[in-house]
């Protein structure tokens, strides 16, 4: 069974087998949670990126999916990267939300990886509520089969700790 823990704090300071990024589609660095691990992580993580869009994601990795390169400088083995939706009002895209926890609970039960640290998902400048977030994130990790002892979701603030802290309950 997987235990779920919170923390707030920091991803990129996290010790994990895998840390999620939530990346966007290029997979070649950007703001929030995606800046700060290749920041952290150094180089060697965007070269592995650059050469998946070389080779298997020409056009870049599809919302909901999931690849894992090396975790570079950071205290882990992988990064497992992940393209969360763009909240939309006028389009259910749930589905594809829950896909991004699936498919990095995968790729983790292929690595072999035993600790995985997840960011909240979509809720920066994707706009994805908190609330909502939590509870797909959650839910999802819940009843999802895997290999995967720990799931450690790494919330930046406190009403991002508050949300997760809410539907474990």
């Amino acid at each position: 069974m997987t235990t779920i823990t919170l923390v707030q704090g920091d991803i990129t300071r996290q010790s994990a087998d895998a840390i999620v990024n939530a990346a966007n589609s290029s997979l070649l660095g950007g703001g929030g949670v995606d800046g700060a691990i290749h920041r952290r992580g150094g180089p060697a993580i965007l070269e592995e990126c650059r050469a998946l869009r070389a080779s298997r994601y020409g056009k870049g990795l599809p919302t909901g999916q999931a690849v894992a390169t090396t975790a570079g400088e950071l205290e882990a083995r992988w990064v497992i990267h992940t393209v969360g939706p763009v909240h939309s009002r006028s389009e259910d895209r749930s589905e594809l939300l829950a896909s991004c926890f699936r498919e990095c609970l995968r790729v983790a039960d292929e690595l072999g990886a035993r600790t995985v640290a997840f960011p909240a998902v979509s809720t920066g400048v994707y706009r994805w509520p908190m609330q909502d977030a939590a509870r797909i994130a959650v839910e999802t990790v819940r009843s999802t089969p895997t290999d995967v002892e720990e799931v450690r979701f790494v919330l930046f603030d406190e009403q991002a700790y508050e949300a997760f802290a809410a539907q474990l309950h």
